[in-house]
């Protein structure tokens, strides 16, 4: 029988949770505090697509600014924080031992948190790099990188000591983008930033690193925690897991191919485009034994497999529409429009965001002991939250649509385009500005809930008899 996300049965609260509730949760609260401060200028951008005025005389929030301000809180403040928490967690509970050098973690995620903060002041003042997902000034990248090593320390130490012989799924996409984040993150730098390749071969290298940095690190970090997560809730077994370890190296191999769909019908050698429909397709049978592997989560459940199954069909229908569009007779009707960014909402904010909102919802109650105080703003976040990523995709996509007809009439005046996007533009405010509210809601509900966790172990030591102390 599966239980609220708000309640904590005994038996899942493990010994080895309590050394590492407040690093855990310093991960978790910097991610929640990010993601507000990503939807506050997600915002933002929406509006200046329709006004364009809109903060024109504030040189920090320029469109240009503040969507690279807005990418790099979302992918490294939120994901990143909240991600490599529950990654840690995994590798903690399924190892078998307590988290150990949880101390690294804590100095890390500070300087991970204050790194991203000070490359926010360089993007604001015009310092930003100009390659997307890698925005932060150059001078910064090498901290970051420092930073998140010591992060994933514990998670390393907990994969090398694990009691067990055997190992999960949740365990190999935790441990892979533990490991692999750092090796494609400085190869990027190396030839875009230190010693920067030339010509059309810097835009395979940063088509390559955004790719990677989704595929390779954030995905497989939103998959664990939903491998992890589903038995657990749902009491049984994993249908089809024995084909979990071929879904797994489908994904490591093959996803970081998928950049050159970004590239097609450009300056670049044919090859590099067709790879990219042969990753796509052979994607199709990861997302085949995904599907399979999680198919309980349709038959109803906790709010947390509600957050978890939104994300299922969001990510299933992501790598559909990449398969479709990765084809060139696709792409030339979906490149250079609304369409593309309405693929990453449902890619970034369906799938992704809501596989880790059901990992923290979900492991909140089990690292802290107690319910969420506030479980109406949960469950309000969860509302507002979908309303607003199916606001924001049909919006965009409707809007893509409409660019696509009428660009391909080279007659029609530019001005009469954007005024026929207008209406479906305004929609998608309005879908971010439901997703900034649900942000609001559940940032609010965890700070409350920690901070009464917090003060229930105050009074637990100001009760407790002085002999016991010893």
């Amino acid at each position: 029988m599966s239980h609220p996300p708000s309640q904590a049965p005994a038996a899942e609260v493990s010994p080895f949770d309590a050394p590492a509730r407040w690093p855990l949760a310093l991960l978790a609260g910097s991610a929640l505090g990010w993601l507000v401060l990503s939807s506050l200028l997600a915002l933002v951008t929406a509006i200046q697509l329709h006004t364009p005025s809109f903060l024109a005389d504030c040189s920090a929030l320029t469109h240009g600014r503040a969507q690279a301000a807005r990418e790099t809180a979302f992918l490294y403040g939120w994901a990143g924080n909240a991600g490599v928490g529950l990654g840690l967690w995994i590798l903690g509970r399924l190892g078998g031992n307590p988290l150990r050098a949880l101390n690294w973690a804590v100095v890390g995620t500070v300087f991970w948190n204050l790194g991203l903060l000070a490359g926010m002041v360089g993007i604001a003042t015009g310092s930003m790099t100009g390659f997307a997902g890698l925005q932060v000034p150059r001078a910064l990248q090498p901290v970051l990188v420092a930073a998140f090593c010591a992060m994933a320390l514990p998670g390393v130490l907990a994969w090398a000591g694990r009691k067990r012989e055997g190992t999960y799924a949740a365990q190999w996409y935790a441990a892979a983008a533990l490991f692999l984040l750092p090796w494609f993150w400085t190869a990027t730098q190396a030839v875009l930033l230190w010693s920067p390749l030339r010509g059309v071969v810097q835009t395979v290298a940063a088509s390559w690193h955004t790719q990677s940095l989704v595929s390779l690190w954030l995905m497989p970090l939103a998959l664990a925690a939903a491998y992890f997560i589903v038995p657990k809730q749902t009491g049984k077994l994993l249908p089809g897991y024995e084909s979990a370890p071929l879904a797994f190296w489908t994904l490591i191999v093959a996803g970081g191919w998928t950049f050159g769909r970004h590239l097609i019908g450009g300056p670049f050698p044919a090859w590099i485009p067709t790879m990219a429909v042969v990753a796509q397709c052979l994607l199709l049978f990861h997302f085949l034994v995904v599907a399979l592997n999680f198919r309980q989560l349709f038959a109803g459940g906790s709010l947390t497999l509600q957050y978890l199954r939104f994300g299922l069909v969001a990510y299933l229908l992501t790598g559909l529409l990449e398969t479709i569009t990765s084809f060139r007779g696709a792409a030339v009707h979906t490149q250079f429009t609304l369409l593309v960014p309405a693929r990453e909402q449902l890619a970034l904010q369906g799938a992704l965001s809501m596989f880790l909102f059901g990992g923290l919802v979900y492991q909140f109650p089990r690292i802290f002991g107690r319910d969420w105080t506030l479980p109406t703003f949960v469950s309000g976040h969860h509302s507002l939250y979908m309303l607003g990523v199916v606001i924001s995709v049909l919006s965009l996509s409707w809007a893509g649509l409409a660019q696509d007809a009428l660009l391909n009439h080279s007659q029609t005046p530019f001005a009469e385009i954007l005024a026929q996007l207008k209406t479906p533009l305004l929609l998608h405010t309005a879908g971010q500005f439901a997703l900034l509210a649900g942000n609001l809601l559940l940032l609010f509900a965890f700070l409350r809930s920690a901070a009464a966790s917090c003060c229930r172990e105050e009074g637990a030591v100001a009760l407790r008899p002085a002999s016991s102390a010893s």
